[in-house]
C-alpha cells in the first residue's frame, strides 16, 4: 500500500465561512486517508474544536471580526469621507502587511514539502508571484475557486490590469475546482483554462454549528434583542451585506410581505462590506414605514450565534444579483429551513425549486415577495419544505464524496514515484 497523499490546504482567514468550510474539507480528506495540514491564521476560530488533521497558524493578518467603521453608520457626510480616507490608508498599509505574510507562508509550505498545496479563492492578484515560487519547487497546486469575478468594484485601468494577473494565478493551477457545472462553463470562457484541470463539485454542506447548552440561552438572547415572540414569521437574511447580494430587492419585497401579513419579521444579519452604503439600506426602510419591523444586526457574529439565528427563521432568502455558490444557503439547509433564492450563478444547481425551496428571477422583488409568502404562509408546506433542504444537506453536499473526487484527481496527478 503506497504511502498517504500529503496535502497543505491554505486558508488565509481563520474566522468566517471559507475557513469553516476549509475545516470540514480537511476532516473529509483525512478520513478518507490523506494525511491533511491547515495551514491559516493565528485567530483561528475554531481551534476547540476536534481535528482528525494539523493545523499551522502561520499568517498573521487583521482581524475580521469588529470593525466599529463597518457596523456603525456614519453621522454626516465629512465623517463618511474621513472613513474613507482612513480605509484607503489602512489599505496600502494592510497591502505591505499582507505581502511579507505571504513571504512568511511560502517558506513554511516549502519545508513542509506536501505532494500538493490546496488553496481556496485568490483574495489579490500578486499571490501568483508566490504560486509561480511553488511550482517551481514541483508542488502541484489546486485550488477551490467560490469566487472568481470581481462583484463589487468598478472596472477601472487597475482592475483591469488585477485581471491579467488573476489570469496568470489560475494558470498556475494544476486541478481548479468550481461548484457546479454552470461555474466551470463559464470560468472557462472568461479565463480560457484548459478543460481538463476544471472540476465541478456541490459545494460542502454546513453542519458544523454547534448546539450547545448555551444556544438556547444564545437564542432567547437574539429573541429579546430582535423584538421576537412566538407570533412572528421571521424572513431571514444572513451573511457579509454587500451590493451583489440584493438587499434593496429584499426590502422592497418585504414591503408587500408584511403588508399582507403583519406578523412578518425581516431580519438582514451580517457584516456590511466598505463597498455598501448601510445608511441608504436604514433610509430605504423608513421611508416605506418598516423601521418597527425590519432588523439590522450588522456585525460579525460569533460561531455559537449561527445555530440560535437560524432557529429563529421561518425562511431563509437569498435575492443575489450575482452568485458562484453560497455558504450561507448550506447554512440554511444545514437547519432544515426552506429558502427562496434567485436563479443566478450556482443557485439552481443547489436549490430544487418547489422542493427544498423557490427560485425567482433577480431584480424581481414582486415575484420575490410572492414566493417568500408561499411559505409564510403555509407552515405544512415550509415545514416539508425544510425537511427536505436537511435531506438534501446530509445527501448531494455531504463532504465525503466531494472529498473522495478531489483526492483522485490529485493522485492522478503527483507522480507514483513523489508518494
Amino acid at each position: 500500500m503506497g504511502a498517504k497523499l500529503k496535502i497543505v490546504l491554505v486558508e488565509q482567514r481563520g474566522m468566517g465561512g471559507m475557513i469553516h468550510y476549509s475545516y470540514q474539507m480537511c476532516t473529509a480528506m483525512a478520513n478518507m486517508g490523506a494525511d491533511v495540514t491547515l495551514a491559516t491564521a493565528r485567530e483561528y476560530e475554531l481551534e476547540n474544536f476536534p481535528h482528525n488533521f494539523k493545523v499551522e497558524p502561520v499568517m498573521e493578518l487583521w482581524s475580521l471580526k469588529t470593525d466599529p467603521l463597518l457596523a456603525e453608520l456614519p453621522r454626516n457626510a465629512l465623517e463618511a469621507l474621513g472613513r474613507k480616507i482612513f480605509w484607503n490608508t489602512r489599505r496600502a498599509f494592510r497591502a505591505i502587511q499582507f505581502v511579507w505574510q505571504w513571504v512568511r507562508l511560502t517558506n513554511h509550505l516549502l519545508k513542509l514539502k506536501p505532494d500538493v498545496i490546496q488553496f481556496g479563492t485568490a483574495k489579490f492578484p500578486l499571490e501568483a508571484f508566490f504560486y509561480s515560487i511553488l511550482k517551481r519547487n514541483g508542488i502541484i497546486l489546486g485550488q477551490v475557486c467560490h469566487e472568481f469575478e470581481m462583484r463589487e468594484v468598478s472596472r477601472n485601468l487597475f482592475n483591469r490590469w488585477s485581471d491579467a494577473l488573476y489570469i496568470t494565478a489560475f494558470r498556475s493551477f494544476d486541478a481548479i475546482f468550481l461548484h457546479g457545472e454552470s461555474n466551470v462553463a463559464k470560468f472557462q470562457s472568461m479565463f480560457d483554462i484548459p478543460m481538463e484541470r476544471l472540476h465541478s463539485i456541490p459545494h460542502g454542506n454546513e453542519q458544523i454549528f454547534p448546539d450547545t447548552d448555551q444556544s438556547i440561552i444564545i437564542g432567547e438572547r437574539l429573541r429579546t434583542k430582535y423584538g421576537i415572540d412566538d407570533s412572528h414569521l421571521v424572513v431571514l437574511f444572513f451573511g457579509n451585506v454587500t451590493p451583489s447580494k440584493g438587499i434593496p430587492d429584499l426590502i422592497k419585497a418585504f414591503e408587500s410581505v408584511h403588508a399582507h401579513n403583519p406578523n412578518a419579521r425581516l431580519i438582514i444579519a451580517g457584516m456590511p462590506s466598505r463597498f455598501i452604503d448601510m445608511n441608504l439600506l436604514h433610509k430605504m426602510v423608513a421611508d416605506l414605514n418598516l423601521s418597527d419591523v425590519v432588523i439590522f444586526d450588522s456585525r460579525y457574529l460569533d460561531i455559537e450565534e449561527i445555530g440560535p439565528l437560524m432557529q429563529l427563521a421561518t425562511v431563509a432568502v437569498y435575492p443575489y444579483l450575482s452568485i458562484t455558490q453560497s455558504g450561507a444557503l448550506q447554512v440554511a439547509y444545514a437547519f432544515g429551513k426552506p429558502v427562496v433564492a434567485t436563479n443566478v450563478g450556482g443557485f439552481p444547481e443547489s436549490v430544487d425549486d418547489g422542493k427544498s425551496g423557490f427560485l425567482v428571477p433577480p431584480e424581481a422583488p414582486a415575484e420575490l415577495a410572492e414566493a417568500i409568502l408561499k411559505i409564510i404562509d403555509n407552515p405544512g408546506l415550509a415545514k416539508e419544505m425544510g425537511a427536505y433542504a436537511k435531506h438534501l444537506s446530509e445527501t448531494r453536499f455531504a463532504w465525503e464524496p466531494i472529498a473522495r473526487d478531489i483526492l483522485n484527481v490529485y493522485s492522478r496527478l503527483v507522480k507514483p514515484k513523489d508518494l
